[in-house]
């Protein structure tokens, strides 16, 4: 497991934005190739509903699309570099000239999905995205809202609300030389990349338990040095609960996991589908923080 928020170290519905490491930005493992493979299937099967773009938005794509390049040929040589042609990803080879938008160009270089925002007269809008792993949301609902809007569902977090008020902050005095990240997670009877609505089949199965898994979203904002706008990047890791047992501070792990659910009220729990399961979850991860240590 890359990441491990649940433990109590990123509680659910707190912004949490921390400094980044440049070199951190982007995330590559061994899954890379089933990744960007999963990304050319899912683009073939729905279209508009993994892509999607406003007009003008060219150059800023362009951008970031730039900045991506140059930043996989420096930070991961084995995976990635630029040949005669094309941009070699794995084994995937990309046309950087290609006659399609920058952006799902960019998209096709790495696991992440990219969204780009952009200020208007009302707020920060979603104004192009590559969104081919949504956690239980619509490209095609949020396109073109601004980001109270968008997270108007989230218990806290829609229009008006303090933490909303907060984020338009963030995004205004996001500084080109100092990007930021945070964590979210959920748990999900899946492992599955592709959840594009909230009445995913994660939210309708009846048994989590041992049997459920970890997603977890690294997310990144970047604001684009040209054009102002910024590059929203979201990496999903996925593992199974009993991948806890594996690691060797499991009982801190699963207790502040069991803390973190404890806490959430009924607002919280619906949103993340836990509202019949918390209590089943919660005994999961006490079984597996009681484990012993295997010889």
């Amino acid at each position: 497991m890359k990441h491990i928020p649940f433990d109590g170290s990123h509680p659910l519905f707190k912004i949490g934005l921390v400094p980044l490491d440049p070199a951190d930005w982007i995330e590559v493992d061994e899954h890379l190739d089933f990744y960007l493979d999963e990304k050319a299937r899912l683009k073939t099967l729905y279209g508009d509903k993994v892509f999607a773009a406003e007009a003008g938005t060219e150059q800023a794509q362009q951008e970031a699309l730039d900045l991506l390049a140059a930043h996989l040929k420096k930070h991961h040589q084995n995976t990635h570099s630029e040949e005669t042609e094309v941009f070699k990803a794995g084994d995937h080879h990309i046309d950087l000239n290609a006659a399609l938008p920058p952006l799902e160009i960019a998209s096709q270089l790495v696991q992440e999905d990219l969204l780009l925002m952009r200020k208007g007269v009302n707020g920060w809008r979603l104004v192009a995205a590559s969104l081919c792993f949504p956690s239980s949301w619509s490209l095609l609902e949020k396109f073109s809202k601004t980001l109270d809007e968008i997270h108007k569902p989230v218990p806290d977090f829609g229009p008006g609300s303090r933490n909303a008020e907060m984020i338009f902050r963030i995004f205004d005095n996001l500084k080109t030389e100092q990007s930021v990240r945070r964590f979210n997670w959920s748990v999900y009877s899946d492992n599955e990349l592709f959840h594009d609505d909230r009445a995913a089949e994660h939210l309708k199965k009846g048994a989590l338990g041992a049997g459920a898994f970890m997603r977890v979203e690294h997310q990144t904002l970047r604001k684009l040095p040209v054009s102002g706008d910024i590059l929203f990047t979201v990496r999903i890791h996925i593992d199974p609960l009993a991948a806890i047992a594996k690691q060797d501070n499991r009982a801190d792990i699963c207790a502040g996991f069991v803390a973190s659910l404890e806490v959430l009220d009924a607002a919280q729990l619906a949103y993340k589908g836990l509202t019949q399961e918390r209590d089943r979850l919660i005994a999961a991860l006490r079984k597996i923080g009681e484990m012993e240590e295997t010889p």
